[in-house]
């Protein structure tokens, strides 16, 4: 597909908040990445306002293991409390995703040259990513590198299913729905031979409003073109 990239994802701890244990202070990680987590990373690649990502799917490479830590984050009411946050450890993930422009963007229609965007990600990925990489949080680096999704050996790849329930799969906003309301969505996740296949936002079901906002505006004075981009990392041709 003209459009798609595919890197491998490692780390040595990642934090997929669940939301459910939040109460408290607690935070437990999700087995694997959400959607969501997975988006935020894709754009820390490459992003600009003119293109929506959309992953497809992820490849769990490494067993799932979790260890806690104590913690003293900021109490709200001064001073530091303690609470125990528990991580993935030493994650690995192939993820594959593809871009789509975004119709809610007239403004940037200038600036759909597949051909142009296409080629810097894949710079980009090649490069480690634009910006830094977080797995679910501050405190845990991420590390982006190419690959070919399906190579190598993943450690899930003769498990024929495996539920995880239902679990956050994104955030629906406004500069990529159009509409001024946020949504959470919500779906039920499998893994299939190491493999998660996501949903598109737009086929999931179980959302819930969550709050409202607008469409943040982007022109010439606060976003670099993809010509201007391209020119810039590709000054003597090549792909």
């Amino acid at each position: 597909m003209r459009n798609q990239i595919e890197f491998e994802l490692t780390g040595t701890y990642a934090l997929f908040t669940d939301p459910l244990t939040k109460i408290g202070g607690e935070k437990f990680s999700y087995h694997v990445p959400t959607y969501q987590a997975l988006k935020g990373i894709t754009e820390s690649v490459y992003w600009k306002p003119t293109l929506i990502w959309y992953i497809d799917e992820v490849r769990i490479m490494n067993p799932i293991q979790t260890e806690s830590k104590g913690m003293r984050p900021i109490d709200y009411g001064g001073g530091n409390t303690l609470a125990y946050y528990t991580y993935l450890k030493d994650v690995r993930y192939q993820v594959r995703a593809h871009f789509e422009f975004n119709p809610h963007r007239e403004e940037l229609a200038h600036d759909r040259n597949e051909h142009k965007h296409h080629n810097i990600a894949k710079r980009a990925v090649i490069a480690g990513g634009r910006r830094d990489i977080f797995l679910g949080a501050r405190e845990c680096q991420g590390y982006v590198e190419f690959c070919e999704f399906g190579s190598g050996q993943g450690y899930y790849d003769d498990m024929p299913e495996l539920d995880f329930g239902v679990m956050v799969h994104g955030i629906s906003y406004p500069d990529e729905t159009g509409r001024e309301e946020l949504e959470t969505r919500l779906w039920r996740a499998k893994m299939q031979r190491g493999i998660i296949h996501f949903k598109r936002p737009e086929e999931c079901t179980l959302t819930r409003q969550t709050g409202r906002g607008s469409i943040k505006p982007f022109g010439p004075g606060n976003m670099e073109p993809a010509d201007k981009l391209y020119e810039e990392w590709f000054a003597e041709g090549g792909s």
